[in-house]
């Protein structure tokens, strides 16, 4: 027994010695969690390079680019017989960009000698097909083209210009590109990024080992940054995937995302994804990429019309567009723009003498920058909104449709200059210390095609648009609703039925009097109907407008156009109602088009990036009054510019500008607005105080300066009395209401449905004692009247 015990002691310390060995063992863990990190650390790359590859190839194979939809004005149409002056002519090929050069016949210059213009149209794609370049030769004759030929001597029927591009709807960081195939890309761009940006580019695989340590070395000799060494794949990986920080993560992200990109992708997909993503510039606050976009901008041309030292420039550019700019930086850019010629002849890009050629041409870059986000943005404003009714705002900004607008850039362009003009002198005159502000309207007379919208007295200023949210008091401008109310009534209402012009005073249920007066503070008695409109009288009107009842002249100003609702107060009847600019447009439109109704548009047609018709705006008509009647009424508003309120009219237009139309102002002239038509466009132009302030203007000295001066530059045509079966026209004495003629002292030649004219004629015609129409004196006096 007590040897084995000793035994068993014995065999003990063995047993700890064992272990003791063993001991290391423990340590085991440890080594497995460096393992475990090292393979984490792995598969954490591997994956992030999954993710980088998953990026590139989701990215680069789908949509690659945002495009803003691109908003084009009108395209003019050209046509013997077309009433068309020269100049007229001139100033449109000036508005689309083309230049007087007699020495070239490119697309985009024009010469002009006498009454005869020569110029080279540019190619365009419509929305009914392709539109070649075109020489065409056009000739006048006092104010009409006589002939129109194409550069082989043949006449033409009708020649369509390409139209201006006048903006765009862009997403939130305002990029824009003019996206180019490689295919239509000038060989000699391609040559010159691949000499001056990355020589290596078709034998490196993204990366250039090389040109790193070129460019560390230069750097380090320098003291600081003086060199690049990154790829054309490095620099599209940047541009499109990454931000522009300045970190070591970065350079690393961009250096294993050029690996991948080249790995799965040709060197002619990359080339032509750097051509049209490339920065090159900066518009406001508009960002220019690519060349497709680049050549437009600096130079108005498409980018395969560029020549040898527009390309040169275009690539120097590439190499900061902010060091080399073309206004603030010139001697830098040309300097630039040579070293790359250089570079092209030495390597046998360019022929010597081209070359030279290139280096002695100036830089060439246009002025005016043609194609901003937008010089009209009341205009542009109205178009998103009608766009907005029918489109994502995620398809507006990035699928390159093409919206071709109603707007006339001649047009645009006189609205614009005459209101800032006009509202600049009546601030001076009356001392309103530039808190003068406007709004403008005009439309195409019968089509309801919104011509030229202008929202502010500085047309450029992109804040509140007044043309389309100042809703204000219109004044006299709804007294036509009124009295076309009672026109409706041909049994009881003619343009000569007397109506009473004395005082008049109201009683509300509350107790409340009220009292309108004339403007002038006189009363008239009794006055023919058509008088009292076209001098606006404020007491013939409110008696009138309650015998009629508010609900029937609710009702005519409804089938007008208006989709506000009337209040049922005796105020109303004399303009205490709130209107938009734009909404009035859309009244008198209806006017304007004989009792046809048609809703303002903006939208012609819209087409995809690729030229594919998508959707047309024809125009919607509508006949909601009756033709005869509001004929009867345009008859008595032709009246208010020749002797009515707005008489000062005829002193400052042209000889044989018959218009009609009505003044509006508001209590204590604070509103000033003028309604007004001819047989082609109708303008409606509101002036007054955004804090609501008097402004010391009535219609006739404030808003009808401003049409007036628009609507002679107009190349419009008079209003003329239609024949209709139903109608016949008389002179109209505008005391008695009786039968006149021309010669007599303010006749009126007004509208009747047969039957309905008076019976009786006035004393000037011979219907009293006294005949004064025999009497030369009065008959010029008549002239002025």
């Amino acid at each position: 027994m007590p040897r084995r015990k000793s035994v068993a002691r014995r065999r003990k310390p063995s047993s700890r010695s064992k272990r003791s060995r063993k001991s290391p063992a423990r340590k085991t863990p440890g080594r497995f969690r460096w393992r475990y990190l090292f393979v984490g650390l792995l598969i954490g790359l591997l994956g992030y390079g999954v993710y980088l590859d998953f990026t590139i190839r989701t990215q680069f194979e789908g949509k690659r680019w945002a495009l803003p939809a691109r908003v084009y004005a009108r395209a003019l149409e050209i046509y013997p017989g077309q009433s068309l002056t020269p100049t007229q002519l001139e100033r449109e090929l000036t508005l689309l960009g083309y230049r007087d050069n007699a020495a070239s016949q490119a697309a985009g210059n024009y010469t002009r000698r006498g009454d005869q213009l020569r110029f080279t149209t540019r190619a365009f794609q419509f929305w009914d097909g392709r539109e070649p370049s075109r020489q065409v030769r056009v000739r006048f004759d006092n104010g009409t083209i006589v002939h129109l030929q194409d550069q082989y001597g043949a006449e033409l029927n009708l020649l369509r210009l390409e139209p201006p591009a006048i903006g765009g709807i862009y997403p939130h960081h305002r990029e824009e590109r003019v996206l180019v195939r490689l295919l239509e890309v000038p060989p000699l761009l391609q040559q010159a990024l691949v000499a001056v940006e990355d020589r290596q580019f078709y034998e490196h695989r993204g990366l250039d080992f090389r040109a790193i340590a070129r460019a560390l070395l230069a750097n380090l000799r320098a003291g600081r940054t003086v060199q690049g060494g990154s790829t054309l794949t490095q620099q599209l990986v940047k541009n499109f995937f990454l931000t522009n920080e300045r970190s070591l993560w970065r350079k690393a992200n961009e250096a294993v995302m050029a690996l991948l990109l080249e790995w799965h992708y040709p060197k002619t997909e990359i080339l032509e994804a750097y051509i049209n993503e490339i920065y090159l510039g900066q518009d406001g606050d508009r960002a220019i990429h690519g060349f497709g976009l680049a050549a437009r901008f600096y130079f108005d041309k498409p980018l395969a019309a560029l020549a040898a030292n527009e390309i040169a420039t275009l690539v120097a550019l590439a190499r900061g567009p902010s060091y080399y700019h073309p206004e603030r930086h010139p001697h830098r850019l040309l300097a630039r723009r040579n070293r790359v010629i250089d570079i092209l002849e030495q390597d046998g890009g360019l022929d010597p003498a081209i070359a030279r050629r290139a280096r002695q041409a100036p830089l060439g870059v246009v002025p005016g920058k043609p194609g901003a986000i937008s010089d009209h943005p009341a205009f542009m404003d109205l178009v998103r909104r009608q766009l907005r009714e029918q489109y994502h705002q995620e398809d507006l900004t990035s699928e390159g449709l093409q919206i071709f607008t109603t707007l006339d850039p001649a047009i645009q362009q006189t609205a614009e200059q005459s209101l800032s003009r006009q509202i600049a002198r009546l601030d001076q005159q009356r001392n309103l210390s530039g808190s003068l502000q406007g709004a403008v309207v005009i439309t195409r007379a019968g089509g309801g095609e919104i011509l030229a919208l202008v929202g502010d007295r500085h047309a450029r200023f992109t804040g509140f648009n007044r043309a389309l949210d100042a809703t204000r008091p219109i004044g006299s401008l709804i007294k036509p609703a009124v009295y076309l109310t009672a026109l409706s009534q041909s049994q009881d209402y003619t343009l000569a039925t007397l109506i009473d012009d004395s005082p008049i005073t109201l009683q509300a249920d509350n107790g409340t009097r009220w009292s309108p007066r004339n403007y002038s503070g006189e009363s008239h008695g009794q006055v023919p109907l058509f008088t009292a409109l076209i001098n606006s009288y404020n007491q013939a009107t409110v008696r009138l407008g309650m015998a009629l009842g508010f609900e029937p002249i609710a009702a005519t100003l409804r089938r007008l156009g208006a989709t506000r609702d009337i209040p049922a107060y005796p105020s109303m009847l004399l303009g205490a109602v709130n209107f938009t600019p734009y909404e009035v447009a859309g009244m008198y439109q209806t006017l304007a088009a004989g009792g046809f109704r048609s809703p303002l548009r903006v939208i012609r047609e819209v087409l995809t990036a690729d030229g594919e018709p998508l959707r047309r705006y024809p125009v919607q008509v509508e006949q909601t009054l009756d033709g005869k009647t509001v004929q009867i009424l345009n008859s008595a508003l032709q009246e208010v510019p020749r002797q009515g309120t707005a008489r000062a009219l005829r002193n400052d237009s042209p000889e044989g500008l018959r218009v009609a139309g009505k003044t509006g102002t508001t209590d204590d002239l604070r509103d000033s607005w003028f309604a007004g038509f001819n047989a082609s466009h109708l303008g409606v132009v509101w002036l007054g105080r955004d804090d609501n302030q008097p402004t010391g203007l009535t219609g006739a000295s404030g808003a009808l300066q401003v049409w007036g001066e628009i609507f002679a530059e107009l190349p419009g045509q008079p209003l003329e009395p239609l024949p209709h079966k139903e109608l016949e026209y008389h002179w109209i004495d505008p005391r008695s209401g009786r039968i006149s003629e021309p010669g007599c002292p303010g006749a009126a030649y007004l509208a009747f449905i047969k039957g309905t004219a008076p019976q009786k004629k006035s004393d000037c015609a011979g219907g009293g004692k006294r005949r004064q129409s025999n009497n030369p004196f009065n008959w010029f006096k008549g002239l002025f009247q």
